[in-house]
């Protein structure tokens, strides 16, 4: 009998074959067919893996192959025209429900998380739609704290399809991946139904594809500088574009900003006549200790005091994510407004224990400690550092790092530099991945060229920083980080999460 092929050459021979694909598409693809062959998921995974049903899953690749035809997510027309023009012809679904609206530069998958898991903990039946995935398209679209199963993901896009195909022969453009999923979310939540439905912005605001709900609150996570080239170079600009959310008479949530960047998100809350919280002054974080497997929070939400807040996350930004959540929720309740009262504290805490972030500081394997943070910019890479430093108390890191080619790279590493011993730089499976020659010489740069290790390959990468951390008899201090982009992130998911 023959021995069985690595996995991690399976995954590369799928990569190869799917290049001509859809950049997104031949993620899901690869990556999905690589874990089948690992035996799915570990259990309570919160990431969904392919369907063991070989039709199910033919049928759910089908999906993903007429969806992959379509402009990908780097590809934009900045309007809201064709969302729109889908809304209307679908009997406008976005409407059947009250939304939270998210926008912001970092941390707004992990604050959507945290709204859902609130809302959920009151007994609403909640809808979330977020972007990306760290795996399987069928993340984007949550009910009830879960994502959407396979036969529900394909049951929607066949129920809005003849109408996508209506709008693509009326319009000048046809319907882009982001926007079609979309369109299935809200649907997915009208049919369900949900009682409200948290949505994450793809990028920017005023003309994303989300921009056709009129969300009663409006939370904006830490602006910095990310997709410049679209959303403008400094960050008043940026946030001009992301507070096109804020609609007339909504709550802004608003955590901390660069000043620039609070100026204009509060002139446009004055024009829309919207009610403002910011963090630091109507709420905030009044305790944080660092705890076995996460943090304890006491915060300060728009009603009152919350104390004895365990959060199974770690890092400081995850706990100013939190009170951005806990206040949102309030403000949607009403609390600050209407009534001056808080939440029933029993109930925050067991929403908070609950939540969990995949790909944010996600340990995957121990001895060495190996951990995943789908840090992709300079901002998101100070505060991984941060929170690395604070949590974990590495005697050697090494980090292993891919970026995407529209990312500022440097930043990047400037900002891990501090804590990194070594740095193996490689490239994921995304062709829009950085060449690794190109990632190379500015980790050289960086680091200095005895500190660069350079491994093409991603498995070869991980097995090279996992020696690396257990050199000079330092094995049980050490760790490694894997980081750089969701798809980084996400492959590496797949080669080392198997319970």
């Amino acid at each position: 009998m023959s021995e069985p092929s690595d996995p991690s050459d399976q995954f590369d021979d799928i990569v190869d074959a799917e290049t001509d694909r859809d950049p997104d598409l031949a993620v899901i693809e690869a990556g999905s067919r690589t874990l089948r062959t690992q035996g799915g998921p570990p259990p309570g995974d919160p990431v969904p893996g392919r369907p063991e049903d070989p039709e199910l899953d033919k049928a759910l690749r089908e999906v993903e192959t007429e969806l992959s035809t379509r402009w990908g997510e780097t590809k934009l027309e900045p309007s809201v025209t064709r969302i729109a023009a889908l809304m209307d012809i679908l009997g406008e679904p976005q409407r059947a429900y009250p939304s939270i609206h998210i926008t912001g530069t970092n941390g707004k998958t992990s604050t959507a998380r945290m709204i859902e898991a609130l809302l959920g903990a009151f007994d609403l039946r909640t809808g979330r739609y977020t972007s990306p995935h760290v795996q399987t398209i069928t993340e984007r679209i949550s009910l009830d704290g879960a994502p959407i199963s396979a036969e529900r993901f394909i049951e929607t896009y066949q129920d809005v399809k003849p109408y996508v195909e209506l709008v693509d022969a009326r319009e000048e453009y046809r319907l882009s991946f982001f926007e079609v999923l979309t369109g299935m979310a809200y649907a997915a939540f009208a049919d369900a139904p949900v009682d409200v439905a948290v949505v994450e912005v793809g990028m920017g605001g005023t003309w994303d594809a989300t921009n056709v709900i009129d969300a009663s609150v409006a939370v904006v996570t830490p602006i910095d500088l990310d997709h410049t080239d679209r959303l403008g170079g400094t960050t008043a600009e940026i946030a001009g574009e992301k507070s096109g959310i804020v609609k007339q008479g909504a709550t802004v949530i608003m955590a901390q900003q660069p000043v620039d960047a609070a100026q204009v998100l509060l002139k446009k809350a004055v024009e829309a006549d919207a009610t403002v919280a910011r963090e630091g002054m109507e709420f905030g974080i009044v305790s944080r200790e660092v705890a076995v497997g996460g943090q304890l929070l006491t915060l300060r939400g728009l009603g009152g005091e919350y104390a004895d807040v365990f959060l199974p996350l770690h890092g400081a930004y995850q706990a100013h994510n939190a009170v951005v959540a806990l206040a949102a929720v309030e403000a949607f309740f009403g609390i600050g407004a209407d009534h001056a009262r808080t939440l029933d504290l029993d109930t925050v805490r067991t929403a908070f224990a609950q939540v969990a972030s995949p790909g944010r500081l996600e340990i995957v394997r121990t001895s060495p400690t190996v951990l995943l943070d789908a840090a992709h910019n300079p901002h998101g890479a100070r505060a991984t550092a941060e929170g690395v430093s604070e949590a974990f108390g590495f005697s050697r890191l090494v980090g292993v790092v891919s970026t995407s080619g529209d990312k500022d790279a440097r930043g990047l590493l400037e900002a891990f530099e501090p804590i990194f011993a070594e740095v193996v730089i490689t490239a994921n499976s995304n062709p829009r991945a950085t060449d690794v020659d190109a990632l190379a010489a500015i980790a050289v740069e960086v680091f200095g060229e005895d500190r660069v290790v350079v491994e093409p390959r991603l498995p070869d990468a991980i097995e090279a920083a996992i020696t690396l951390a257990e050199e000079e008899a330092e094995y049980g201090g050490a760790g490694v980080l894997v980081t750089g982009s969701i798809f980084t992130v996400g492959d590496a998911r797949l080669l080392l999460r198997r319970g």
